[in-house]
């Protein structure tokens, strides 16, 4: 791994003003967003601060990055840089998620779950103010990566092995999303009100899924549009079936035992504490 990487050294700076911006806004937003009547300036009120909340990673990773040539040049290699990539993970980025939510639904089967889950519905579970849903499918995924990243998951990795910084990064990254269960109508404030089991099981399914995209992202050179693509194609394909909350339980399980699969697998790529060893 390129030397660069010991340039990221500022892990509780970097999460603690993430942390408390995105909360500042959020709450900001929940609080609004709770309001009766709720008029369009309430709902455009509690709409931007939850997008600035989801701006606070990118912000505070630009921020620290501003005056250090060294890590500047890093990350305009790792977006412009595609040589690095073995095709192979460009498509896992691409059809992993996707394939194991259809993948899932088909186990559900057996189970006595309807086939009607593998129509494409045309409407989404949540809602997100005055956004469309696609937009932030699209938008969040994006916002969230150029920050953890750019500097998030580096900082981590600078300083521990690649499993350790995974189970670390994924712990926060559960922690971070909770105020958005207070926000109305937003994907974990339904989450919270469809049973505590589902919102568990979210929770849960971080893990695997940060393991599976560090393994992607570390494994592509540090491009960052590789964990993009494999973001945006979880929330979005994650959204537009007619999936059965009970499915996406059996979707983090199949996730866990990929998960396990690979850190088995690669060892030395995972529990090595030197940089190059990634």
């Amino acid at each position: 791994m390129d030397s660069a990487i010991k340039e990221y050294d500022h892990p509780l700076l970097f999460y603690g003003l993430v942390t408390a911006l995105s909360w500042s806004f959020w709450g900001a937003a929940g609080y609004i967003s709770h309001l009766s009547p709720a008029t369009d300036l309430s709902i455009g009120s509690s709409s931007l601060f939850g997008f600035m909340g989801l701006l606070a990673p990118m912000a505070v990773a630009f921020w620290l990055i501003r005056k250090k040539s060294k890590i500047r040049d890093d990350v305009l290699h790792r977006v412009i840089n595609f040589k690095e990539i073995n095709p192979i993970y460009l498509w896992l980025a691409l059809f992993l998620m996707p394939g194991s939510i259809l993948l899932a639904q088909a186990v559900s089967l057996a189970f006595g779950y309807s086939a009607s889950q593998f129509v494409i519905t045309g409407h989404f579970t949540f809602s997100s103010g005055v956004f469309p849903v696609w937009f932030l499918l699209i938008m969040a995924p994006i916002l969230e990566e150029l920050g953890w990243r750019t500097y998030g998951t580096d900082c981590l990795r600078s300083k521990l092995n690649l499993f350790n910084t995974s189970m670390l990064f994924a712990f926060y990254w559960g922690i971070w999303h909770i105020p958005l269960s207070f926000i109305n109508n937003y994907y974990q404030s339904n989450l919270v009100e469809t049973g505590w089991i589902y919102s568990v099981n979210f929770l849960v399914s971080i893990f695997p899924f940060v393991i599976i995209m560090n393994w992607l992202y570390y494994k592509s050179g540090r491009n960052i549009f590789i964990p993009i693509i494999f973001h945006i194609t979880a929330g979005y394909f994650n959204e537009i079936f007619a999936t059965h909350p009970d499915s996406k339980i059996i979707q983090t399980a199949l996730l866990l035992m990929l998960a396990v699969f690979i850190v088995i697998n690669e060892k030395s790529f995972f529990f090595s504490k030197k940089l190059n060893a990634a």
